[in-house]
């Protein structure tokens, strides 16, 4: 394949098809690039589809470069539901917060503070205002604070990773599903050549993205690289009800709740979370969470579970993404991210500009993969 100029397009073997890989691919593909999608299951039904699936920036303020990099991302998220349309993937209702502990109000409350003053739109209300113009199927006191983020969404992401897949494949990708990378061949410069694959393919590429999720770490240790990773499970569940009782995303005392279509919910809790490692089941887990949320919302006494999961969040160690090329292996960029449904369409962009420019972008200036040692 060659592009408007004549040249050959590079190819590009994406591993992983997650909303990260789905965000990159894409963005390789609309600019001509020869894009292999490579993944272990099916697109998006990893990860993406076991994630609370909430874009914010509001919870990443751990340092200033990292909420910069969250609030281009809710940006990116509007424009590409102006480029592919908004569907059943994109829903910009805002994000409800409020909490039943004083040390932990007094700290969201400054948190907002904080927001407010870096120019992030924040709404201060109470339980009985809530209840009266948004949400009242919630049980919370009248005049407990709740703090309002109207430019918050959530997506759903195996939605939208279908949308950029179907994409990609009418733009001439190539897709290579239900199959793993078990090697990448490099040159005797050192530079990427082949991806191998586990039903005995081998294909010859240019670049290789590990956009792979909890895999990361073992596709990186193909190329000698070592990524270290953290081990944090978390645990989403989804219920069934119609009609759905709320309309947006909410932060409980001890539950996150948000819509999930018409007649679902998911729920998800860090404080059930640190049950994991204790041997308690993902049905009994499940089962504390809708006990949570019916605690929250009385109009659930109806609802039962449909499903849940325990799945392992991809955060590189020392918790921030590793996006961009490492420069010991010509040819090898990474993907790697927690917060990846907030952050996709910004790091799509950003890399795909990486890989076919040469431009490094200072929005990842912090993010950068060769920080951690060789």
């Amino acid at each position: 394949m060659r592009d408007e100029s004549g040249k050959r397009s590079r190819r590009v073997a994406v591993v992983g098809v997650g909303i990260l890989g789905a965000c990159v691919g894409w963005n390789l593909a609309r600019r001509g690039a020869e894009v292999v999608l490579i993944d272990a299951g099916r697109p998006g039904e990893g990860v993406t589809d076991w994630s609370f699936s909430w874009v914010n920036a509001s919870n990443k303020t751990v340092t200033r470069p990292y909420f910069d990099l969250n609030v281009a991302g809710m940006a990116a998220h509007r424009e590409l539901a102006g480029i592919i349309g908004p569907d059943s993937w994109w829903y910009p209702s805002g994000h409800l917060r409020w909490t039943d502990d004083p040390a932990a109000e007094a700290k969201f409350l400054k948190t907002a503070e904080l927001l407010g003053s870096w120019g992030y739109r924040v709404e201060a209300s109470t339980g009985a205002e809530v209840r009266r113009r948004l949400e009242p199927a919630l049980a919370l006191p009248d005049e407990v604070p709740v703090v309002l983020y109207p430019d918050e969404a959530w997506v759903h992401g195996r939605h939208l990773v279908d949308r950029l897949v179907g994409q990609v494949v009418a733009a001439g990708g190539e897709l290579r599903f239900r199959t793993e990378v078990r090697d990448i061949g490099t040159g005797a410069d050192g530079s990427v050549r082949t991806v191998v694959l586990s039903d005995s393919n081998r294909l010859a590429v240019d670049i290789v993205v590990n956009a792979a999720g909890p895999r990361a770490s073992q596709v990186a240790g193909l190329v000698a690289r070592q990524l270290p990773m953290r081990r944090e499970p978390g645990v989403v569940t989804r219920i069934d009800c119609a009609p759905v009782p709320i309309h947006r995303t909410v932060h409980a005392p001890h539950i996150e709740m948000r819509p999930d279509g018409d007649v679902s919910m998911v729920l998800h809790s860090r404080e059930t979370d640190a049950l994991i490692d204790t041997g308690e089941e993902p049905a009994e887990l499940a089962r504390l969470l809708h006990e949570l949320a019916r605690h929250v919302i009385p109009d659930l006494a109806n609802s039962r579970i449909a499903q849940a999961q325990v799945a392992f969040r991809p955060i590189p160690a020392d918790g921030f993404p590793s996006v961009g090329a490492v420069p010991s292996v010509p040819g090898y960029y990474e993907a790697v991210s927690h917060s990846g449904i907030t952050l996709g369409p910004v790091i799509g962009r950003l890399l795909a500009a990486e890989i076919l420019d040469g431009a490094r972008d200072e929005l990842l200036a912090d993010f950068r993969p060769e920080r951690f040692p060789a």
